[in-house]
Order: C-alpha cells, then structure tokens, then sequence
C-alpha cells in the first residue's frame, strides 16, 4: 500500500485526493472552530483577505487625494486668471507727456474738441494708443493685445464733417439753400394739394354766397360753408409755408368757376350743397392719401410725418361731421325741416 499523509495526498503520485481532503478538512474543521473550511479549489487565509482590504483602502486614499489635487489647482488657476484679467481693467489711457503734447497739437489745428486723452471710460479696460488715419483720430489697440481693434469717428470733428457737405450748397442766385432730400415729385405733388385746397376753398365760398341770398336767407348754412372756406385756405396757406421751408417753389395754378345756384329740384338746395361738400371732403381725403403715399416711396419721413399731423386725422372728421349732416337733411326733407337744420347750424356756431 502507498503511504498517504494527514492532508489526503498521495506519497506515490503527487496528486490531491480530493475526498479524502474534504474528509480530513470537515473533521478539522470540527475539531478547531477558529480554523475556516477548505474550498474544493485551495484555501484561503483571513490575511489574505485583509490584505486585499487594506489595498483597496489605499487605492481609494490614493484616488481622493489625486483628485483633490486636481481640484485645487484649477480652483487656482481660476483665482490667477480672475485676477489678471481685473488688473487689466484697472489699466487706462497711458500716454507720455510728450505724446499727449504731440496729440493735443495735431488736434488743436482742426478746432475746439472734447480733450479724449483724459477719457479712460472710452478705453474699454484696455491699453491704447494714437494715431491719425486720413484726417480722422484712430484709438488702437496696444501691440500688447493680440486682438487689434480700431474705434474710429470717436471725437465729432465738425469741420471735417462739414467739407463733404459744402459743395451739395448751391451758389446759384434763384437755388435754395434750405432744400434737402427734397424730391422734385413730392414738390410738384405739393403744388398739386395746394391747388386742390384752393379749388375747394373756392366752392364753399360760392356756396356761402347762394345761401347768404335775400330770398334764400340760411344763415347758419351760410356762415357754415364760409367756416369751411376759410379752414380749407389755411389748408393751402399752411401747404405753401411748408413748400418754402423744404426749399421748394411753390407754383399757384388756375382755379375753375364753381357753381352759382345750388338748388335742386328733388333734394332741395340745402342737401344738394351738403351732398356736394361731402363728394369734396372725400375726394380731398383720397388726395391727401396719395400724397402720403408718394412722400413714403420717396422715404421723405419728414413729409409724411407733416401730412400725418396737420391733415390726415382733421380731414377724417371733418367727413364724420358732413356725413351726419347729409343723413339729417335727408330725414327732413326740403320743407320746413330745413329752416329748423338752419337754426341748429346757428346755435352750434354760437355755443363755439
């Protein structure tokens, strides 16, 4: 018989036994507690196993104190950038006296200026320096700063402004010198309304004639249409201040003969007038909204903003006012209605 020893290997072969090794393991183990099992596979001590505890404690020390390092410094790198960057905030216009003196000579010869050497909020927190590029001062940046920028047309420089301008003023005797982005359209389409207000100035006045008759005897229609005669020549008065103000001529055309009789056999004189006068009011408003139209094509803001104000919203109600008047005298009739309109027109008049 082969010799086996304590632990189930066999003398001969070298080999594990491995029933009698569990065998011999389950009745050590019996015999002493402290001592754990076998595994089929090798045993393993309660060293090794603190020992692989004990390394993975130093790995995991090793990694928080690698990652607070790193933590720390870009926590500091952040603190110098902060920091460089505020320092050179702080820093302003630095000029030599020599360079300021140089600066404040050259600038001098073009006129009175605002002195931009002692101006450090123009500097954007950064070095500059000067320099004189084509009659213009060109604040550039430092040689220091990789980003070269320019701030030009920082100081108004009027008198070289105004050179470009001098020869858009004529020396022509019959030229005006106040015209400006003045086109010739809008100035003819200016003369045309002007025309237009007169005309119909001019048939409100006949109207006011007719009714002022011994044997018509409508005062309050006569003073009304009088009223509208002289608020549609200020019309045209004010059209042709405004002509000469944007340096255009104003040019009065030939007025037509209006209407002496405006009696009529089915409406009746009052209503034929008033209709009459709400066909113009409207034709007057679609006038005005044309040369609104042309003034914008042209992108004369100036204009537009002029027909906006002074006629546009006036000339709305005065259409209202006629409207209600039209619809009145239609309800009354040609009769006696028209004597009672009359004396509504007259107490109007007076409670203004």
């Amino acid at each position: 018989m082969q010799n086996e020893n304590a632990i189930g290997y066999s003398v001969s072969s070298k080999r594990p036994n491995r029933l009698l090794a569990k065998a011999t393991t389950r009745y050590v183990s019996k015999t002493d507690p402290h001592r754990p099992r076998a595994s089929s596979y090798g045993y393993k001590s309660p060293e090794t196993t603190q020992n692989f505890h004990v390394t993975l404690s130093r790995i995991a020390i090793f990694v928080f104190f690698l990652s607070a390092i790193f933590v720390a410094s870009f926590a500091l790198s952040s603190a110098f950038s902060l920091l460089f960057k505020m320092l050179l905030a702080s820093t302003s216009f630095s000029f030599s006296l020599s360079q300021r003196t140089q600066l404040l000579s050259s600038l001098s010869l073009r006129g009175p200026i605002h002195d931009a050497v002692n101006a450090p909020n123009i500097a954007c927190g950064r070095r500059f320096s000067y320099g004189n590029l084509g009659g213009r001062l060109a604040i550039q940046a430092s040689k220091e700063d990789h980003s070269i920028q320019s701030i030009q047309n920082v100081i108004f420089e009027p008198f070289e402004e105004v050179k470009k301008n001098l020869h858009v003023i004529s020396t022509e005797p019959q030229a005006s010198l106040a015209r400006q982005h003045y086109n010739e359209r809008c100035e003819a389409a200016l003369n045309e309304q002007i025309n237009v207000e007169y005309s119909i100035s001019y048939v409100y006045h006949a109207m006011h004639a007719y009714f002022d008759r011994d044997n018509i005897a409508l005062r309050g229609l006569a003073k009304f249409f009088k009223d509208s005669s002289e608020e549609e020549r200020q019309h045209a008065e004010k059209l042709m201040k405004y002509q000469n103000i944007r340096g255009g001529r104003v040019k009065l055309q030939s007025l037509l003969m209006p209407l002496s009789n405006y009696d009529h056999t089915e409406k009746g004189d009052a209503l034929n007038a008033m209709e009459l006068a709400l066909s113009l009011e409207k034709l007057n408003n679609e006038k005005l909204l044309n040369l609104h139209k042309l003034a914008s094509k042209n992108n004369d803001t100036q204009f537009t903003d002029f027909i906006e104000g002074e006629f546009l919203a006036d000339q709305v109600e005065s259409i209202k006012k006629i409207s209600e008047y039209v619809a009145q005298l239609r309800r009354v009739g040609k009769g006696h209605g028209v004597w009672h309109f009359d004396q509504m027109l007259i107490n109007e008049a007076a409670a203004q």
